[in-house]
């Protein structure tokens, strides 16, 4: 199991942008697929954007592409997701999370994922 803990979050006008991280402690991230979820108020927690292990995948929700790109530095045991052009429906709770792979799979889909962080708000507001 891999510990995750979100930081970068925070208060930013719309059209400015946020780098969120996802450092990892007590395995190598290098063995995980990593992907950024968020959960508004009121509503369901939405996928975001996932990366490989080795970052040769990559794939985002239409709802951030152009806008959000996700990276990782496995030396580092970080994953990062530098939000642009934000908006106030970016506004949620985004989410770290990871599973254990030993190919070059990413996924979509929240129960794929076996370890999540805490969470760190975002908000976009004037």
């Amino acid at each position: 199991q891999v510990h995750l803990v979100e930081s970068g979050g925070g208060l930013v006008q719309p059209g400015g942008s946020l780098r969120l991280s996802c450092t990892a402690s007590g395995r190598a991230l290098s063995d995980y697929a990593v992907g950024w979820f968020r959960q508004a108020p009121g509503k369901e927690r939405e996928f975001v954007a996932t990366i490989s292990r080795a970052a040769s995948r990559r794939y985002y929700a239409d709802s951030v592409k152009g806008r959000f790109s996700i990276s990782r530095d496995n030396a580092k045991n970080t994953a990062f997701l530098q939000m642009n052009s934000l908006k106030p429906e970016d506004t949620a709770v985004y989410y770290c999370a990871a599973y254990f792979t030993v190919t070059g799979a990413t996924s979509e889909n929240s129960a794929d994922y076996t370890d999540w962080g805490q969470g760190t708000q975002v908000t976009v507001a004037s």
